[in-house]
């Protein structure tokens, strides 16, 4: 903006404001390609997003950036809520320097920032690594996620349940949001299909202080699973409570169970359905696993961690192909397991459908074992 003076000051032959000009292009076209990422950075599950987004961009900077441009995140905290959410997704969406979006890590919030990144003129990519509702499923052309929905997660626990389980009577305690909804209700009609019967579905909020009504009366009414599509605080609020009635009942829950394992004794033997595990084989993940170990000065990589550092990696393998242009981006990231080639990550591979969903995503159920989370043998 500086160079209007010049040109006003100045006749158009003269060389001063075109050298300005150029400056300030040449300067647009080798800077920083911004990538912004979005989630709730007090919250382990945003510190594991920024921090598996850090690893993925030091090291695409090491080798040269995208074409000698360096990549810069712009990381924003949405609290965890939607109206933090549409709060950093308009300030994302506003700076013209934003290439794409990585985020946000819930559905609720994911859900609610699609508007603003899907709408206006300039419309900006964002890839979701963890957001698993239905309701994002075709929400906004621009929107995507590298994860399996719900509609996957609660039949593959509905299976485990009842095909390796061999439950007969499942009880249900879901967190009362978008997510533990879409959970509750892809578990219920698959485990019914397969013969099974959900005797007690509840809900809970996470100022609840305890479940004991719920628990004791899955008790009486004879359960021999219980599902919690729930987050970890809810879970543990259960578990505890089972600990309290002396119940052994197998414990099941899909991806927002992770962390959990570092409960100890407590979550020991529970089942969870994830899209990543560190264990995961193949040279990829592996050297991923040592890498992201090495960056946290010890820590194993969540599922957020994993599906984040993919996600980075595939906006940059989209920025290599077609430039930092927002509505060529969307095109690339659009086209990817279709017109072009699946991505092949740490977490597997990533083939988008027409809704920006990845349907070909497998699953794990997961067993906390002595404090950490690894497959279950029985797979």
């Amino acid at each position: 903006m500086r160079v209007f003076p010049a040109v006003l000051r100045h006749p158009p032959w003269r060389l001063v404001p075109v050298a300005v000009l150029c400056l300030a292009a040449c300067a647009g076209e080798t800077g920083p390609i911004v990538i912004g990422v979005a989630g709730p950075m007090a919250d382990p599950l945003g510190v594991a997003e920024a921090r598996a987004a850090r690893l993925a961009v030091d090291q695409i900077n090491q080798r040269g950036g995208v074409h000698g441009r360096p990549l810069r995140l712009r990381v924003m905290d949405d609290s965890g809520t939607e109206n933090g959410a549409l709060r950093v997704a308009q300030a994302l969406y506003d700076d013209p320097a934003v290439a794409a979006v990585v985020g946000h890590i819930t559905s609720g919030t994911t859900i609610a920032a699609a508007r603003i990144y899907g709408g206006g003129k300039s419309p900006v990519p964002v890839i979701s690594p963890t957001a698993s509702s239905p309701e994002l499923s075709g929400i906004n052309p621009f929107v995507f996620r590298v994860c399996p929905s719900d509609l996957s997660h609660g039949p593959a626990l509905a299976r485990f349940a009842r095909e390796t389980l061999r439950a007969r009577r499942a009880g249900v305690v879901y967190l009362n949001d978008d997510y533990g909804r879409g959970v509750r209700r892809a578990f219920t009609e698959e485990f019914t299909r397969l013969g099974g019967v959900v005797v007690e579905q509840d809900p809970f909020l996470p100022m609840t202080p305890t479940l004991e009504p719920y628990v004791s009366r899955m008790r009486a009414a004879g359960v021999d699973v219980l599902m919690l599509a729930a987050d970890v605080p809810g879970a543990e609020l259960a578990l505890r409570e089972l600990r309290r009635q002396r119940l052994s009942w197998p414990v099941i829950g899909s991806d927002a169970l992770v962390g959990i394992e570092g409960d100890g004794p407590l979550a020991e033997g529970v089942h969870i359905s994830s899209a990543y595990l560190p264990d995961r084989s193949g040279d990829k993940n592996a050297t991923f696993v040592v890498q992201f170990f090495r960056a946290t000065q010890g820590q194993r990589p969540s599922d957020v961690a994993g599906l984040t550092y993919d996600t980075v990696q595939l906006i940059a393998s989209a920025l290599d192909a077609v430039g930092p242009d927002r509505r060529a981006l969307r095109d690339f990231v659009a086209s990817v397991g279709g017109r072009r080639q699946a991505f092949d990550g740490v977490t597997g591979r990533i083939a988008f459908d027409g809704n920006g969903d990845v349907p070909g995503k497998p699953l794990t159920i997961a067993v906390v074992r002595n404090g950490r989370l690894v497959a279950e043998a029985s797979q």
